[in-house]
């Protein structure tokens, strides 16, 4: 198997003495013309669709044709002419060797243009063979450095030999071991080197601190840490001093090898042995302080590694003590192990104590620091102060930066940063897309993280197993299954294998839309292409059958999943604990819970919320409260979702005192209530008539930050219709779901969205906006189109226009019942007042209008499109593709590909690319039209 290395486009590449020699670049290809998304499975079928043109007809690499075979006499030459061609190499070889041996002899060899023609294995053979292994070592000396030459280990032991035989040149020993060492790659070369080591010194002189310094650093880059320790301690014996630098190889090594107390140790002794600065510079090439520095910073390295970071600041203050002074990579470890364990103040402390003790930050400082912050003001304030410090940023940088707005859901100010590195000379990477990708498919953008998929499939960076399975998960989650599996597709036919994460997306989305007969057999594929499902895997398996009450199905899961040896974990049997409390099985869930101990794991909050959950479903409020008690007693602290179902059964119940002392409860242990705590207390309040309290408590979980979505407004409304309807009359119930909300009777409902919407703008004025925008998407989203309706009417009448999210939502619930007149109207409506649909919700419209036979509107929809500002490839993914495509409207599609071209509103990147996912449907009618289409787009725009 061919594996890429970056290193192949080298032009000076390392030539080595073993090994066959590199073949010559490959002639240009057809292959190059197209993007590499198309090209592994493009050329055959368009090869054959031109077959009456003047092609030759030699068949493509890749293809299915078959190579032809030469004729049985061409296959192989005589074997008298073999064996005359490699006695004829073996003369030519014999007599370049001579003339190399010859050149050797004569001053100034060094200027030989035959010595410098000579390969690796020659000058190998030349050297052995020569008189004088002092000029012989000098010559391979050369090599290595004027031609990067490298040889095999033996090479120079034979000369060390032979010079420790001599007994003349006691320098060029020391040489010849040193290049030994330097020359392994291997443990099996270095063992073997050793040995040999050992044979000189027997014969010939020690080692000298040189030779253990370079013996000690090869064995450290091979991870070889026991040795290195084993001749360290002979350099001891041998009364050998080491120097800073050597403590340091020995330090960094036992730091890697995650032995910090050795590393201590070692520490220790030079410390006792009263090393300072500048006392030993005999051996080394830079200043003393800096090594000192550098075994300390090896140690706390070490310690951060370990999770020891409060003992690697201590070491810190004990440099400071002794007089060492710290370099920038003495603080570079534990501000990344900050950051890394959300101490982001500390970590900030430490680049000021680092500033003032005059170590300059340098850019993998900064970018350790940003990468830290979950704020994104405080992240551009690092960004901006780097700058002012005079230190240029990175690709690193700006990732880190970027990753920042991503986790902050900033995905416009991440595509300005993504933007400015590329003018600032800072090209992305696939990091950088891969975090981009992640982004736009965690807030639903899965057309923009498509656009970015494409920009990386035109050309470098490459997309990684990483890209394709974030945006197959961005798919799934949107529960857009067949898209997913288009993504599985391209992802093959750009060589890139699915991995088991892939698998188990896919799984999940499957899941996710109740269709587990399609996820048994994925999950059967996957295990069938030798991949091995993981505990997530099967969780997710167990989760869905769950959730299709299939948990005889979820049992034999769980079976299947520890006879394989994948240990289930805790989230495995909260699945299982949560189904059978959901069914009232807790004798059961109780047996489950004891399994779960037996196998020694441990029960989490997760656990426990799930148990009291169930028990308060089924009106044990007083054992859920046990089960609290006992949560506490084993030390597990409980969250916001252990206390909502008790503030709900304790307002149920009347009780309400109990219920506001839970709520305050959750506040003493330093929780920040969710939106969940604060609806169930909301509830409460309504349930026992304290409708006022209840909006006071909206007022302070506001200015706390958590913001009302439509289940609050929810349920604050059907508050104010019952006060409307039953004035006087306590609500004994009130339901939890949206979809018990009803506008049935206009006045109600006029009169609880006035109140509430009054009420909101006394807190916030844009909150009053906002509850309409939200009951349009609940209602748009709960596919209660009707309602949704006569509130966009509402709406309409009071001068209100929906945000762009409200009314693609609303757009979308109408045209899944085909209510198309209706989205029309709208559309027009939104339209004239500079409102724009999503792209997706452009998708559903054309191909709604194509449905119902329209074709002329939905030609005036998609050219109304083209007119917007959406990427032409998110176009031809999304709406082409997706949509018309995969509705099954070739002709249509080909149509609209048409009017795009003469708007140049698409390239030969975008037209390739559809070409290609053509072929993955097997669409092999169109080859020919679209591949003259690419022509004359080529004839047209040749640059």
């Amino acid at each position: 198997m061919t594996h890429c290395d970056p290193r192949a486009s080298n032009s000076t590449s390392t030539s080595y003495s073993h090994g066959p020699a590199p073949r010559p670049p490959p002639p240009l290809s057809l292959s190059l013309l197209l993007p590499r998304a198309t090209t592994a499975h493009l050329l055959p079928p368009l090869l054959s669709a031109f077959s009456s043109s003047s092609l030759d007809r030699t068949c493509v690499p890749g293809s299915d044709t078959p190579q032809p075979k030469p004729p049985a006499d061409e296959q192989r030459p005589p074997l008298s002419q073999t064996r005359s061609a490699s006695q004829c190499r073996q003369r030519e070889e014999m007599e370049k060797i001579e003339r190399a041996r010859a050149s050797l002899a004569q001053p100034g060899w060094d200027r030989s243009a035959v010595l410098a023609a000579l390969t690796p294995a020659q000058a190998a053979s030349v050297a052995t063979s020569h008189p004088d292994p002092v000029t012989a070592l000098d010559l391979l000396v050369f090599l290595e450095r004027e031609h990067s030459h490298k040889y095999h280990p033996d090479t120079f032991a034979m000369l060390a030999l032979r010079l420790v035989e001599a007994r003349k040149h006691p320098a060029a020993v020391g040489r010849a071991r040193i290049r030994m060492i330097k020359s392994c790659r291997t443990e099996a070369e270095m063992t073997r080197t050793m040995d040999d080591l050992d044979t000189t010194t027997r014969r010939g002189p020690r080692l000298g601190l040189l030779a253990y310094r370079a013996l000690l650093i090869q064995l450290s880059s091979l991870g070889m840490t026991a040795t290195l320790m084993d001749r360290y301690r002979r350099l001891l014996r041998e009364g050998l001093k080491p120097d800073l630098f050597i403590c340091n190889i020995v330090i960094n090594a036992l730091c890697k090898d995650g032995n910090v107390r050795d590393a201590q140790s070692v520490m220790d002794k030079v410390s006792e042995s009263g090393m300072k600065p500048d006392a030993f510079t005999v051996h080394l090439c830079f200043n003393d302080s800096w090594a000192f520095a550098a075994a300390y910073s090896n140690l706390i390295n070490g310690l951060c590694d370990g999770g020891r970071v409060n003992e690697a600041l201590d070491l810190i203050g004990e440099m400071a003590r002794r007089g060492v002074k710290p370099t920038v990579y003495t603080y570079t470890s534990p501000i990344a192990a900050l950051c890394d364990m959300g101490r982001a103040e500390d970590a900030w402390r430490l680049f000021v104590d680092m500033k003032e003790k005059g170590s300059r930050p340098n850019m993998y400082t900064y970018t350790l620091l940003i990468s830290g912050q979950h704020v994104p003001r405080v992240a551009f304030g690092l960004f901006h102060r780097m700058a002012r410090d005079g230190v240029l940023p990175a690709t690193a940088t700006y990732n880190a930066l970027i990753n920042v707005l991503v986790e902050d859901r900033k995905m416009d100010s991440a595509l300005i940063v993504c933007n400015v590195m590329q003018r600032h000379g800072c090209l992305p990477n696939t990091i950088t897309y891969n975090q981009m990708i992640k982004g736009y498919c965690t807030i639903g953008d899965t057309d923009k993280a498509m656009s970015m998929l494409i920009n990386l499939l035109k050309g470098r960076p490459r997309a990684t197993l990483v890209t394709y399975n974030t945006i197959i998960k961005g798919y799934c989650d949107s529960k857009n299954i067949s898209a997913a599996l288009r993504i599985l597709e391209l992802m093959e036919a750009n060589g890139c294998q699915p991995d088991e994460s892939s698998y188990t997306e896919l799984i999940c989305g499957f899941c996710k839309i109740r269709e587990m007969e399609s996820a048994s057999r994925l999950f059967n594929e996957m295990v069938d292409h030798g991949l091995h499902p993981n505990e997530v895997t099967y969780t997710t398996l167990i989760r869905g059958y769950c959730k299709d009450e299939k948990l005889d199905c979820a049992a034999e899961m769980l079976e299947r999943m520890k006879e394989s040896g994948c240990r289930p974990n805790v989230e495995t049997y909260n699945v299982l604990i949560h189904a059978l409390t959901k069914q009232n099985n807790f004798s059961a869930a109780e047996k489950l819970w004891e399994v779960m101990c037996e196998e020694k794991i441990s029960p989490n909050v997760v656990t426990y919320s799930t148990m009291i959950d169930g028990l308060c479903k089924n009106g044990a409020t007083p054992l859920a409260l046990e089960m609290l008690n006992r949560m506490v007693e084993q030390s597990c602290l409980p969250n916001s979702y252990t206390y909502c179902p008790l503030i709900q059964t304790l307002g149920q119940e009347g009780k309400v005192e109990e219920a506001e002392e839970l709520f305050s409860e959750l506040l003493r242990q330093g929780h920040t209530p969710n939106e969940v705590a604060y609806v169930r207390m909301i509830e409460v309040y309504i349930m026992s008539g304290k409708v006022d309290h209840a909006f006071d408590l909206l007022g302070k979980m506001i200015n706390a930050g958590c913001q009302p979505t439509l289940w609050t407004y929810d349920v604050l409304i059907k508050a104010l219709q019952n006060e409307y309807l039953m004035v006087d009359q306590k609500l004994v119930a009130l339901p939890d779901t949206v979809s018990n909300c009803s506008f049935d009777d206009p006045a109600v409902n006029k009169y609880a969205i006035s109140v509430l919407s009054s009420k909101l703008a006394e807190l916030d004025l844009g909150l009053s906006r906002q509850l309409y925008d939200e009951l349009l998407s609940g209602l748009s989203k709960s596919g209660r189109w009707f309602e949704a309706n006569k509130l966009y009417r509402s709406m309409v009448d009071q001068g209100l226009c929906p945000n762009q999210e409200a009314y693609n939502l609303f757009i979308i619930s109408l045209l899944r019942v085909l209510k198309v007149d209706l989205a029309m109207g709208v559309f027009r409506h939104m339209s004239a007042q500079c409102r724009e649909l999503h792209l997706d919700g452009y998708k559903t419209l054309i191909c709604a209008l194509c449905q119902s036979d329209r074709r002329k509107e939905a030609q005036f929809v998609f050219e109304h499109m083209l007119s917007r500002t959406f990427n032409p490839d998110n176009i031809v993914w999304t709406v082409l593709v997706d949509g018309l495509l995969g509705g099954g409207y070739k002709d249509l599609c080909k149509e609209f590909l048409h009017i795009m071209e003469k708007n140049h509103c698409t390239d030969f990147n975008a037209l390739a690319l559809v070409l290609n996912l053509f072929m993955s449907v097997r669409v092999i009618t169109w080859f020919i039209a679209i591949a003259a289409s690419l022509q004359e787009v080529q004839r047209k725009f040749p640059g």
